[in-house]
């Protein structure tokens, strides 16, 4: 995602951690109200969704940058997957739809909120593929600051050039062109034509196919994406911007590199870029698979904004660096070895893009997984305890505020703690199944078996818990639907130790976890929610060690 939760939960870290998460877990969680734009918005399952699957769209938008305008045409390629002559797309309706073109004349439509409702002439029988064209117009929401607040962001670069971008996850792809707006009909290819000043040149996804000198003062950029897309991906990046190019040997074989850093940045990007990018997909194509979109190939541009992992062209705003603007989010000094905005944003091409959540409310396959694949880079360069200190050094940033998951049907994300405890979670899986290869294959099963698809939270799981050969949906269910710790209460009485979990809220919870006899080796034990004895001859109060450092868990020993 956009790093959304990421400045804010590091200036945390100053705070006293344990005390501070403690007393966040004990608040109360706000009971939220959503109004029914909420669920025009977000709602997976009306009929005038699920009526149609989106195939193609081809978004053709000139820029007038000096009036913040845009305007231009939409076409939707669809095929119907049932019978009807109305449908449900998508857009703010501070931008006017001039038209909406079908088999040569004009529809009549009705706008609510942000939903447009297009009536046809006739029936659309089940099975047939049409399309039809918006014509829209008009001055889209000015990001207030990007990505977290997202729309258009207008700047200029140091040099006085029109530096524009889009950016919006979470709000919406309908912020600044008509589209199917949920995340569950992913388009299967676009054609991406941005018109902007001549001079300047908007870089988008995929391959550039075409550069047409309009000869009206605008020149036209047109760039084709043949694997499913996400619409929130979909980008126009307008700049003075320079290009070089590179070859990863990859998995799947040649995957081509492009690099678009501002002309005067050039020697900047080849010096940062050259090293952190490579050495990213010779870490995730082990832990992960081949990257995903080999076809549309991998691209890095640069932008005013932090960055967003828009598919195939990772926006990227960190200023050359390493570690996240300059700093160790894990505090561990490994956070420094390596460019934050490179790793994390490129990890989303395999969980976010390739593997894409139905709802926004299970964004924590989005992030806690890209959170993890931070560690799991550290790893593949400094070691596997590197990899483990720096997830475990992110722990500081939780707050436990509320549930990971959020509200479905609504498009409303959960806590932001799906990035820093999603991934202590994931770690904390791995070390429960206590395989590394099996763990490592899980993960590229993942995006083998999902490959290119929409997933819900259950499919995710299920797939995890088959693959490990154990029941851990219990742990899924406690770390993302509940904000409280599980803490481990352990009692030690004339020689015998019982032990249980407590604070939990997930059914049937029975989490295995590490323990020991200080100076001795860890042993697993599976406590439930109600005292048992367990085997740990020679146990007393202050000898049994508890390996919370790869745990994220709460420990009582009596």
């Amino acid at each position: 995602m956009k790093t959304k939760y990421l400045y804010k939960l590091s200036m945390s870290l100053l705070l006293a951690g344990g005390a501070f998460m403690s007393a966040q877990a004990q608040l109360g969680t706000v009971k939220e109200k959503f109004t029914r734009a909420d669920t025009l918005r977000g709602s997976l399952t009306t009929p005038l969704r699920t009526c149609y699957d989106i195939n193609y769209y081809h978004l053709d938008v000139k820029f007038d940058i000096d009036k913040k305008f845009i305007s231009g045409s939409v076409l939707f390629k669809f095929t119907a997957d049932a019978d009807f002559d109305k449908l449900q797309f998508d857009l703010w309706n501070n931008l006017t739809i001039e038209k909406v073109v079908y088999k040569g004349k004009e529809l009549k439509y009705t706008r609510e909120s942000n939903a447009v409702f297009l009536s046809f002439p006739k029936n659309i029988t089940k099975g047939s593929k049409d399309e039809f064209t918006v014509y829209y117009s008009g001055n889209p929401t000015i990001a207030k600051r990007a990505p977290w607040d997202g729309g258009v962001e207008y700047n200029t670069d140091s040099l006085g050039h029109a530096w524009v971008s889009t950016a919006c996850q979470g709000m919406g792809a309908s912020v600044w062109w008509p589209t199917k707006d949920q995340q569950a009909d992913e388009v299967d290819s676009a054609l991406i034509s941005i018109s902007v000043p001549t001079g300047l040149k908007d870089v988008s996804n995929g391959r550039l196919r075409k550069v047409t000198d309009l000869k009206n003062g605008y020149t036209k950029f047109d760039w084709f994406v043949s694997n499913p897309i996400n619409n929130y991906d979909i980008e126009a990046n307008i700049g003075d911007y320079t290009h070089y190019e590179g070859v990863y040997d990859g998995e799947k074989g040649k995957l081509t590199m492009d690099f678009w850093p501002l002309s005067y940045n050039l020697n900047k990007a080849k010096a940062q870029w050259g090293l952190d990018a490579p050495r990213m997909l010779k870490a995730f194509e082990h832990w992960f698979g081949p990257y995903p979109f080999y076809e549309d190939g991998y691209k890095l541009i640069e932008s005013h904004h932090l960055g967003m992992e828009h598919q195939s062209g990772t926006a990227y705003g960190n200023h050359y660096q390493n570690g996240y603007l300059g700093r160790d989010l894990s505090g561990t000094g490994w956070g420094l070895k390596w460019d934050f905005i490179v790793v994390h944003e490129s990890g989303h091409e395999w969980f976010g893009n390739n593997i894409t959540s139905k709802d926004l409310a299970d964004m924590w396959i989005h992030e806690s997984f890209t959170n993890y694949s931070e560690s799991l880079f550290v790893e593949t360069f400094y070691g596997k305890q590197a990899g483990q200190e720096y997830v475990h050094g992110t722990r500081m940033a939780i707050v436990n505020d509320r549930p990971i998951i959020g509200s479905y049907g609504v498009n409303k994300e959960g806590s932001g703690d799906m990035y820093y405890k999603g991934g202590n979670m994931l770690n904390m899986i791995r070390t429960i199944i206590n395989d590394d290869e099996k763990w490592r294959g899980i993960l590229r099963g993942l995006n083998k078996t999902f490959y290119h698809q929409t997933v819900t939270y259950n499919q995710v799981v299920d797939y995890i818990c088959k693959e490990a050969g154990m029941n851990l949906a219990p742990v899924f269910d406690q770390y993302l639907h509940y904000k409280t710790l599980p803490i481990l209460e352990l009692l030690v009485r004339d020689g015998k130790t019982l032990a249980r979990w407590t604070s939990t809220d997930a059914k049937d919870f029975a989490m295995p976890v590490k323990v020991r006899i200080k100076g001795g080796d860890y042993k697993f034990i599976t406590p439930t929610t109600r005292f048992k004895p367990v085997d740990l001859a020679g146990a007393t109060k202050d000898n049994i060690e508890v390996d919370t450092f790869n745990y994220y868990i709460g420990v009582l020993v009596n």
